[in-house]
C-alpha cells in the first residue's frame, strides 16, 4: 500500500494506518526551537508506563560493510537517522522516532525488549525525549546545546551504557509497574520472543532484563541477530 505524501506542516503519525505505527499515535513532529530544530511532541497525554516507540519489521537493518561502502553524502545522511542494534547492524528508523531528541533526564527510557517506555506522564505539547547513550555510538557525539537546559549531559559517549544502565534499569522497572494500567496502542508490535517476559515483568512476577543487553561494543560479535 502506498502512503500519500503530505506537506511537512500537515504530517502527523495519526495520518498513517494503525499497522504502520511504530511510534505512539498521539505524537507529532514540530520545531522545538532555533537551537535544537525539530523534534517530536505529545498531542495527548501519554501516561507513565506506555510504550512510546517500538522496533518493528519495517526498520531496515544494514550491515556495517554496506553502510561504510556508501558514498560520503549518502552515508552521512543515513547515519544521521540510524542507531546500532545489539547485533552490530545499523538500524535505519523509518518513522518519527528518528526525530526524537536527547535529554539526560528523558521522559522515555529504552528497555531490553526493543521498545522505549514513558517513565513519567508526558503531557500534550511536551517534547518526547530519549537518552542517546542507548544508541551504541561509534564515537563521542556532542548534542546541540540549549542554554535553557541546566545540568544536561551534552556529550554522549560510546560506553555510556556501561556506566548508566543501572540508572536506566531502575526507571524502566518502575515504569513497567504501570504497564497494565494504561492503554498500549503499540503492544501488538512487541517481538514474539519478548512477549511472555514483558507480560511477566508487567505483572510483577519477574524482574526486568537489564538494558546492558542492548550494548554493542564495536568489533564484538553478538549472537542476538533478531
Amino acid at each position: 500500500m502506498k502512503l500519500k505524501a503530505l506537506p511537512l506542516k500537515q504530517f502527523n503519525i495519526t495520518n498513517l494506518p494503525e499497522k504502520y505505527y511504530m511510534i505512539h499515535p498521539d505524537t507529532q513532529m514540530t520545531k522545538i526551537n532555533d537551537v535544537i530544530g525539530y523534534g517530536v511532541i505529545a498531542t495527548k497525554l501519554i501516561p507513565k508506563g506506555t510504550i512510546v516507540w517500538i522496533l518493528d519489521d519495517l526498520t531496515q537493518r544494514l550491515d556495517e560493510s554496506f553502510v561504510h561502502n556508501l558514498d560520503e553524502v549518502r552515508k552521512k545522511e543515513l547515519l544521521k537517522y540510524c542507531y546500532r542494534y545489539r547485533s552490530g547492524e545499523f538500524a535505519f528508523v523509518w518513522d518519527l522516532g528518528r526525530f526524537l531528541n536527547h535529554n539526560s533526564n528523558p521522559n522515555c527510557i529504552t528497555t531490553a525488549y526493543d521498545f522505549e517506555i514513558a517513565v513519567r506522564d508526558i503531557y500534550p505539547g511536551e517534547e518526547i525525549t530519549i537518552d542517546y547513550g542507548t544508541l551504541n555510538l561509534d564515537e563521542p557525539f556532542e548534542c546541540l546545546r540549549n542554554d535553557e537546559e541546566a545540568g544536561v549531559r551534552h556529550t554522549i559517549l560510546p560506553d555510556d551504557p556501561l556506566n548508566l544502565y543501572s540508572e536506566w534499569d531502575k526507571k524502566a522497572a518502575e515504569a513497567m509497574s504501570y504497564f497494565n494500567q494504561v492503554e498500549q496502542p503499540l503492544k501488538h508490535l512487541i517481538n514474539d520472543k519478548y512477549k511472555d517476559k514483558v507480560i511477566a515483568v508487567a505483572a510483577g512476577i519477574e524482574t526486568i532484563d537489564s538494558s546492558i543487553n542492548i550494548y554493542y561494543k564495536k568489533g564484538s560479535v553478538n549472537s542476538d541477530n533478531t
